[in-house]
């Protein structure tokens, strides 16, 4: 029963506080919870990676494992601890006690902070799954961008002069947008005017980087790692083909594309009109949507390069960097803003057509796969951005691996040719009792194989699933 002395609001914080704990202890260190024995310098430099990343709660007197150890406090020790913090860390903690039994526990929040990068002791730290790992300069300069609400890609280049630059992919690119017709450029202006009012050169007359990337002669003599690598792979380790695509980042794209023209199986489809439909082995729009996203939208500070791996089953894309601090894979999927992280090279690209400023590219790629009859493709956000194609993954050998029994697997087969199948009918087609087909069905469903469509029991129809949950883990690639 409440303390008729004790306040309301502190009894309503208490529980806040103890529920928070049961939570954090639910589900273990992460990203932004983490567990100390006592605070000291470890609880600082967790305190920094937090507030360099999305923030988080510390919380003092309970070990590694969840256990609680507790923790001794004065009368002063919580405005000590949080003088200490403020002024090794130059950020605001809110800090909170909480009774458990006989033993306290003090929850430390920090918000991710404005002013990035924070630092302790001379370094910087960020928040990487559960541990705290030091900042590189590349991170550090990302976060002074941020903040002053700067791109990378909008900053001079100081090594670069007006004959680095290419007037013919001028000339193209002046071509491509006045076909387009969302920005004309009138025949009468000269290339340092067009490139000046895209804003590619800076009021006093320096080339950005967005420049050099779109227009330069030689990109990659400034920037190494801004070119894409595929390769054709039958297994892991066993790579029959590979190429590196250089140049401008438009000729990027279309090396790219041509690559896979040139390799990419075909079939024909007749349609009923006097032209055959010819149906690549993956959606060409789909393709270009990635490569574009790829191109336009990759962290130039890391030093790695895209790469297209190509195998038998599967085509993935691995994108240097981490989406935008705004943007999750789960918002991806669903209506999102357009983020783009290079502002000027999106411009370029939008002006042409190549991408639009409505963050609907994902939702193209997944449409363009499904109208073929190929799985979404799908996402990750793992030490870089994955996107991955799949051929048809329901395959005999690939059922059997779900437990799956013949007769299960033919009325897969059934439902790829004629689109659905109904209990009555799975009943028909085996020679089995209503029970049997309700429960093979039922376990099909379970597996990700089918899925339900009908508003009764009675109509019921069983469908293939647009996807599997037994997607390969592209991030052990």
């Amino acid at each position: 029963m409440q303390n008729r002395e004790e306040p309301l609001w502190q009894a309503l914080a208490t529980t806040d506080l103890a529920d928070g704990l049961e939570t954090a202890l639910q589900q273990g260190e992460g990203e932004n919870c983490e567990f100390r024995s006592s605070f000291g310098e470890d609880a600082l430099r967790t305190l920094c990676a937090f507030a360099n990343t999305r923030g988080g709660v510390l919380w003092i007197g309970v070990r590694d494992d969840g256990s609680i150890s507790g923790v001794t406090l004065g009368k002063e020790t919580l405005r000590d601890w949080a003088n200490q913090i403020r002024q090794a860390l130059g950020v605001n903690a809110r800090l909170e006690p909480l009774q458990i039994g006989d033993k306290t526990i003090v929850r430390i929040a920090v918000a991710e902070s404005q002013a990035k990068p924070i630092r302790f002791k001379g370094r910087s730290w960020q928040r990487v799954g559960s541990t705290d790992q030091q900042a590189s300069d590349e991170d550090e300069t990302r976060w002074v961008l941020e903040r002053i609400g700067q791109t990378w890609d909008a900053l001079p280049d100081l090594r670069v002069h007006w004959n680095d630059l290419s007037s013919e992919q001028i000339a193209l690119f002046r071509r491509r947008c006045n076909l387009q017709g969302r920005r004309l450029i009138p025949e009468s202006e000269d290339d340092a005017t067009v490139l000046g009012k895209l804003g590619l050169i800076t009021p006093d007359g320096q080339i950005t980087r967005a420049a050099v990337l779109l227009f330069g002669r030689e990109p990659q003599r400034f920037y190494l790692n801004a070119f894409v690598k595929i390769g054709r792979f039958r297994a892991p380790t066993h790579i029959v083909d590979d190429r590196e695509i250089r140049g401008t980042l438009f000729e990027q794209v279309e090396g790219t594309m041509q690559y896979f023209r040139d390799r990419m199986e075909t079939r024909y489809e007749f349609t009923g009109e006097p032209a055959r439909e010819v149906v690549w082995e993956y959606p060409l729009d789909a393709l270009r949507e990635a490569v574009v996203n790829a191109i336009c939208h990759r962290d130039y500070l890391d030093s790695a390069h895209i790469q297209i791996r190509w195998y038998d089953d599967r085509i993935v894309f691995w994108n240097p960097g981490k989406l935008p601090p705004a943007l999750t894979v789960e918002t991806l999927l669903r209506d999102h803003p357009s983020l783009p992280r290079n502002r000027l090279i999106a411009e370029a690209f939008y002006y042409i057509g190549w991408i639009e400023r409505w963050g609907t590219g994902i939702q193209r790629m997944r449409e363009a796969c499904l109208s073929t009859g190929l799985p979404e493709p799908i996402f990750s956000d793992h030490l870089g951005i994955w996107t991955t194609f799949r051929k048809d993954i329901l395959t005999e050998e690939y059922l059997k691996s779900l437990g799956l029994s013949e007769r299960q697997i033919q009325a897969v087969a059934h439902v790829r040719q004629r689109g659905s199948i109904m209990n009555s009918e799975y009943q028909r087609i085996f020679g089995v009792g209503k029970a049997t087909a309700t429960r093979e069905l039922r376990e099909l469903v379970l597996r990700g194989v089918f899925a339900t469509e009908g508003r009764s029991k009675r109509h019921i129809r069983y469908i293939l699933a647009k996807c599997s949950p037994n997607e390969p883990n592209v991030s052990q690639m």
